[in-house]
């Protein structure tokens, strides 16, 4: 059942003042690519969270597997409202149907519509926060002439900032890789003190900011085995990283290591801390999709907005096959509520 009462109307320079009480705004939800699993989590999604967790989604209407009632809306504030009965649709037109599988050059323009248009929404505080469900980099390559390498740096071109920070979050661990997506031989080169420097200084301020951690304590993993063990394993983590934990330490931010990364991620090591910085891809992500495989949030920390993503891409192989798990979409939507409140 679809409520098609209302067309929304999209303007091109969505931009207004915040309402009053921004905080109990929706949030908003970006498409992501259609081919993919992305429609069929929404509506997962909100089955389960109904009108616990007030969203809204962007994107076009005839995508959606129609699973769960829908209501067209032409502002968020409606969602608020409708939510509890209906998953509330931003209308975003794409030409062209869904094809699960196959991605359609026709809806590329459209998924990064999506993006900006929650953004704008986010930004202008009639959404609370922005939740955004897997893209396809390729498929927007080659339809729409997309040029950033993913999700995470087009995020930070729209929020006007020059860089931004990969957090991957759970209830059991929160983890920051400071170098991500380059082959590991290029590590030791990529880092550098500023590099980590940064990262530390934006990862604290989010846990202040938006985690509500007074004085977060941050893990800072050494680079090579043993943190080096004193210089017989590698000089990187005496010579590099513990100048610059040093130094943060003496401006009083509390810091600790460079730590062995084979000890950092039990549980009773993970009490000590609120969030690892470590030095590499791998050494952050394998320790949360261990503990939390279905449930690991992705969270852009530097934007002067709130954006979360479930931990998972578009997953082909089983769109439009009634296969896709919602759990970590409904964890990121969850934590999208809390850090929208901050």
């Amino acid at each position: 059942m679809t409520d098609t009462t209302a067309q929304t109307q999209l303007d091109p320079q969505i931009a207004q003042a915040p309402r009053d009480g921004a905080s109990a705004a929706p949030i908003a939800v970006s498409c992501g690519e259609p081919a993919g699993i992305g429609p069929e989590l929404i509506e997962a999604a909100w089955a389960e969270l109904r009108g616990d967790l007030p969203l809204f989604w962007i994107g076009e209407p005839s995508h959606l597997p129609q699973t769960v009632p829908h209501a067209l809306i032409t502002d968020p504030a409606e969602a608020l409202e409708l939510c509890h009965r209906a998953l509330p649709v931003l209308s975003l037109p794409m030409p062209g149907p869904r094809v699960p599988g196959t991605p359609q050059p026709a809806h590329a323009a459209g998924v990064v519509r999506a993006i900006e248009v929650g953004v704008s929404l986010t930004q202008s505080g009639q959404a609370s926060a922005l939740c955004t469900l897997p893209i396809h980099k390729q498929a927007l390559a080659e339809g729409a002439d997309f040029a950033y390498p993913g999700h995470t740096e087009f995020l930070a071109h729209l929020g006007g900032v020059d860089e931004v920070v990969m957090m991957l979050a759970s209830d059991r661990l929160r983890v920051v890789p400071a170098t991500i997506h380059i082959p590991l031989s290029e590590v030791p080169q990529a880092l550098t003190a500023e590099l980590l420097e940064r990262r530390i200084r934006i990862t604290h301020d989010a846990l202040v900011a938006q985690f509500g951690i007074s004085d977060p304590v941050i893990a800072v993993s050494g680079l090579n085995p043993h943190a080096g063990e004193g210089g017989r394993m590698g000089h990187e983590d005496h010579a590099l990283i513990a100048p610059v934990i040093k130094r943060l330490r003496d401006e009083g931010l509390n810091l600790t290591g460079p730590l062995p990364a084979d000890t950092m991620f039990h549980a009773r090591a993970r009490a000590g801390y609120d969030a690892a910085v470590c030095m590499y891809h791998d050494q952050a992500l394998i320790p949360i999709k261990t503990l939390d495989f279905d449930e690991g949030v992705n969270v852009t920390l530097g934007l002067p907005f709130v954006r979360t993503s479930p931990d998972h891409g578009t997953a082909f192989d089983i769109a439009g096959a009634g296969l896709a798990n919602p759990s970590s979409t409904l964890a990121a939507l969850r934590m999208a509520a809390r850090l929208g409140r901050s």
